[in-house]
Order: C-alpha cells, then structure tokens, then sequence
C-alpha cells in the first residue's frame, strides 16, 4: 500500500517511520525546502514520550534536548515575583519529561527514517479521490497515485480545507497570538531557565540555549490588536505595538528583532472536528485535533495520533476503513479531554489582570511544596491513554 504524507514537521515522519516498519510504502511532501529550524522550544513527555520510547529515539531526543532547572516570573524590575523548580515537573511524569526545539525533534526523527522517499519544496495543487486511488496534483504540474493520503500539514492545513472544508468550520481561536524568535549574543543569561515577565493579556518569555543562543517567547491577547497582521513586517510592527510600552527587558529583546532567525508568528486556535477521516484521506496532529501551542504537548500527541494510525492499518491488513474508523475511535475522547485542558493554560501565560497575575505568583510559589506540585500537575501532566500493542 502506497501512502502520500503531506507534512514534514513530526506527525509526517513519525507516521511515515511506522508504516515503513510495517511494510507500507510511505512518501514525504513538504511545502519548505528544507526541514524547518528555529521556532519555538517544546516540553516533551506523556504518550509522545511512549512512542519515541517504542522507536528508540529517546536517547537522540535527550541528547539534543535540555533538562531546565526553573520556571521563574520577574515584576517590572526583574524582581523575582515567583519560581518553582523544574523538580516537579519531572516528578509527576517519573522522569520522563524534557524540553527541546520542536525543528530538532523534527529532524531526529526524519533522520530516523533513512531511506524513506522525501519531496522538499512541494506545494499541492488539489486532490482527488475515488473509488480505487487518490490522486495527489502538484503545482509543478506533477500528479501522483496513492491508495491513501494523510495530512500532516499542521494547523493551516491545505489537504484540510482540500478534502474537510474552509478552516472556518474547524478552526476554533482562543483568542490570543504568539510569536517567538532565536538570536545570537543577548547579554542576558539564566542557563536552564525560563524567565517570563507579564502584564494583563500579555507575556514576554526568554530561554537562554547552548551555542550563546536565546530563544524569545510572546503571548498576548488578540484584542490588543485593530486586525490580525498577514505579513511579517506587520507581525513585527505588531510586537512593537503592543510591548514595546513594557518593562524589564522588553526594549532590548525588541532590539533582537533586528537580528532574529526563525521568526514565527500564529494565532492560537484548536481545531474541533467530528471525523478526521474521509474515504481515503486522513489528518494526524494539529490538522486533525490541535490542541494549540498553549498546551506544550502538541507535537507528543501528534506523535501518539500518528502511531495509533499507521499501527490500525497494520492490524486491519490494509482495510483502510476499519482502520481509519478505530484511530478515531481510540483517540477521540482523549484528545477532547486535552482540548479542554489547554484551554485553561491561558491564565499562566496572559492572566487577565494584575488581580490573576498574583493568583498566578501564589500558585507557583506554592509548587515549591511538592504535594502541592502533584495535586496542581496531576491533571495536565498525566496522561489517561494507554498506547495500543501492534504487531510486527
């Protein structure tokens, strides 16, 4: 069976790895000409960690991810307002939790699927389907025949809006937007630690990384904004807009703009949909159920939707069908329950407040007390999905 996987970000080649190893003949279309680097840093654990353990990866990932020592919130004047270690953290999760660049565990596990047929720089053009194949057309004028095609392509899918719909059907926003970008050089260093500074509706974040490099993080409420920018000029201007009035650091890390490699700039949105399958087509990870970058644990549960999706066609013996009916059967009521979880996150990240800011501050102070951490954790850092056993 011949597979066409739209998304060369981590759904796409985690799919693509198991179906190799289950015999399937899968094939890689990417948009960008390369795989992407830069973008924002993930934390990694719960049922993404289950299957990186299952493929082998976890060794690489631990490798080129980061063990962070501390969450700290700094006032107006980089007074420390809270902290808790990252102690707990790994705690509830028995030690299975890191943080690390979402593009290196892209490339980890790409690199793990030596061999597999791969097309950077490929942009689809429409897709068909019937009753014997799918048909994937390509804007260089190719056009490819598959059994199955899957999207993979995030949460501004084209195979979505191609085969489901306009994103309006699906696409629900929270209300806010984030941007992040990485620079060289910032004099400021807190090694192993995210330090986070916040005003009502808005937070700015920096992670210091090795190689003297410093990851920026924005989160801030769509309000703030007359419209949304569609360009990255206008996305840059946005930031100056709405923190450039702030304290702290605010004015120097707006200076790293100048010099920022991999900007990235998105609303946060979930998508909410009844069926992620259709005939012969499939979506995984944020195209299908994302949980937006608020919940920190997008790319494990696409990892976990991919695994579950290839293992089923494993099992069914190519009865694309039965198989696409018990990948969402299996992982529907789990990732609405994550959905809903994520969606409480905002209160960390852009509390509504100065009154929400010092609940904040109080709840994390108290975190230090570690059955205080277990009993606030539990519910966002534990996962109730236990991963099916394939065969083969």
């Amino acid at each position: 069976m011949r597979v066409a996987i739209i998304g060369a970000g981590v759904a796409g080649p985690t799919l693509a790895w198991w179906l190799k190893h289950y015999g399937f003949d899968p094939v890689l279309y990417e948009i960008a000409p390369r795989l992407r680097k830069g973008g924002y840093v993930i934390d990694f654990w719960g049922v993404g960690y289950d299957v990186a353990e299952k493929m082998k990866l976890v060794p690489e990932i631990r490798r080129r991810g980061h063990d962070f020592q501390e969450l700290r919130l700094v006032d107006s004047r980089g007074k420390i307002a809270a902290r808790t270690g990252m102690e707990a953290f790994r705690s509830v999760t028995n030690g299975r939790f890191l943080s690390i660049a979402r593009s290196e565990l892209s490339s980890v596990i790409w690199n793990a699927g030596e061999g597999i047929e791969t097309h950077f720089g490929a942009t689809i053009d429409n897709i068909e389907q019937d009753s014997d194949c799918v048909r994937l057309n390509l804007k260089d004028g190719r056009q490819e025949k598959f059994d199955l095609l899957v999207g993979a392509d995030g949460l501004h899918s084209r195979v979505r809006e191609e085969v489901f719909g306009s994103a309006e059907q699906f696409e629900k926003p929270l209300g806010y937007y984030v941007a992040a970008f990485q620079s060289t050089g910032y004099e400021q260093r807190d090694e192993l630690v995210y330090v986070a500074h916040s005003a009502p509706h808005c937070q700015v974040a920096r992670i210091a990384l090795p190689g003297d490099e410093t990851l920026f993080f924005f989160i801030f409420a769509s309000h703030l904004l007359d419209s949304e920018p569609t360009d990255e000029t206008a996305q840059r201007r946005a930031l100056e807009s709405v923190f450039g009035d702030m304290k702290w650091e605010v004015r120097q890390i707006l200076e790293q703009l100048q010099v920022a490699d991999g900007f990235y700039f998105d609303r946060v949105s979930q998508i909410v949909m009844e069926h992620w399958t259709k005939n012969r087509v499939a979506l995984v990870g944020d195209a299908a159920a994302c949980v937006s970058l608020l919940a920190g644990e997008g790319t494990g549960l696409a990892m976990a939707e991919a695994y579950v999706l290839a293992g089923e066609l494993q099992r069914a013996g190519g009865d694309f069908n039965r198989a696409m009916q018990q990948y969402e059967m299996k992982l529907r009521s789990f990732l609405r329950k994550k959905q809903k979880t994520a969606r409480s996150m905002t209160a960390f990240f852009a509390p509504k407040s100065r009154f929400h800011m010092k609940l904040r501050d109080l709840a994390m102070n108290a975190m230090r007390i570690p059955f205080v951490a277990k009993l606030l954790l539990k519910r966002s850092f534990q996962d109730d999905l236990e991963l099916p056993h394939y065969q083969g």
